[in-house]
């Protein structure tokens, strides 16, 4: 035994990748070995996708996405929500041009005076990169996005242009979808279940922006809300991008007048219509020294 063997700090059991080896190593391709019940646990896919194993499922889930930011130094996130759908500035034109019937003109010209918004998401992000906070050994404010098209490529764009590490949480979706080319590569992330990819939205989370959005973005934005509104989450900076919009769609006014929230619930967020006025509030309530870079 070397002295190395003999240190009380030495592990006695070899890891799972070792393991693994010894597998490959030594397997005999026996009828037996070839098995599918011979397989290792973890080394067998089949297995690891049967119904019973949802909550393993949803475990490794969580601890992947944690482990590897955590390992990547993300010390905090700030979260940008928003449409998939709103075009690029510079694909305005191109999506009015493709509008054939006059409902999806009016729809395109929609979608276009929205446009504005993507500019402002890709500023924002700009703006809270440059900064570059770091506490504890930590980045803190990393762009975060849902790692699609639009606003969310805006966000992750933004990020990139001043070379500085972005965050995409994927769902695997029935129809054909990948991660925004500004997404870093390691740091892209894929899920199978909305419930989890929506947790590690807000694990890191210090402030999120919200930009118009459909359905997914309700669906962020007001649990969000839930969550501070009934006290499981501390507050933090939710600022609204587009009140003309917000205040089109949804009624907030008369969910107090109908008494199912309280007008205080209303400070719950801020409504913003630039990147530096988001991320003064965001400096403002953190009392941190850090204002957008000239040019």
């Amino acid at each position: 035994m070397t002295e190395e063997e003999k240190r009380l700090s030495r592990r006695r059991f070899y890891k799972a990748e070792q393991e693994a080896g010894f597998v490959e190593k030594h397997d005999t391709h026996t009828a037996q070995t070839q098995s599918a019940s011979y397989k290792l646990a973890f080394r067998d896919t089949e297995f690891l996708l049967r119904e019973e194993l949802r909550p393993v499922r949803f475990q490794l889930e969580l601890l992947k996405t944690e482990m590897l930011l955590d390992e990547a130094g993300i010390g905090s996130t700030l979260v940008c929500y928003g449409s998939a759908r709103i075009p690029a500035p510079e694909m305005v034109e191109a999506k009015l041009a493709a509008a054939k019937t006059d409902e999806d003109r009016a729809i395109a010209q929609r979608l276009a005076a929205n446009a504005k918004y993507y500019e402002e998401a890709r500023k924002l992000a700009r703006i809270a990169s440059q900064c570059a906070i770091v506490e504890k050994g930590m980045r803190q404010f990393v762009i975060c996005s849902g790692g699609g098209p639009s606003i969310m490529e805006a966000a992750n764009r933004g990020a990139a242009e001043v070379h500085s590490e972005t965050i995409g949480l994927n769902i695997v979706l029935p129809h054909e979808q990948a991660p925004n080319p500004y997404v870093t590569p390691r740091l892209a992330f894929q899920f199978h279940y909305f419930a989890l990819r929506k947790m590690h939205f807000l694990l890191r989370a210090r402030a999120v922006a919200v930009f118009p959005g459909g359905f997914g973005t309700f669906d962020e934005f007001f649990e969000l809300l839930t969550l501070i509104q009934t006290g499981k989450m501390k507050p933090i900076p939710i600022l609204l991008f587009g009140g003309e919009f917000w205040d089109r769609v949804v009624n907030f006014e008369a969910l107090v007048e109908e008494g199912v929230i309280n007008r205080a619930d209303l400070n719950l967020f801020t409504r913003v219509e630039s990147a530096e006025e988001a991320w003064g509030h965001i400096t403002r309530f953190y009392d941190l020294d850090c204002g957008p870079a000239e040019g």
